[in-house]
């Protein structure tokens, strides 16, 4: 699966992105955590995960980028062979 990030710069837009292209719960808010639970326990997560034109996201957002990039690398530990990926 692939989710285009396209557009999104700030941390609401992309939680709103996961929520609604994952099929994350109705009480999913934007946060980290709340990210983590859901893919690690709540929802059937694809194989692989490639989020494309995440550069813009990145600029506008570091420090979200980088949680983002640490879920990235805690989710390939913990749910190999499952991934997510940065392309």
């Amino acid at each position: 699966m692939t989710l285009d990030l396209t557009g999104i710069t700030s941390k609401t837009a992309i939680h709103q992105l996961f929520k609604e292209q994952l099929g994350f719960e109705d009480w999913y808010g934007p946060s980290w955590d709340a990210f983590w639970d859901s893919i690690i326990a709540i929802v059937e997560m694809p194989p692989v995960l490639t989020l494309t034109n995440w550069q813009d996201f990145a600029q506008q957002c570091p420090r979200d980028m980088q949680l983002l990039r640490q879920v990235i690398q805690d989710y390939a530990e913990e749910m190999a062979p499952k991934r997510i990926e940065l392309a």
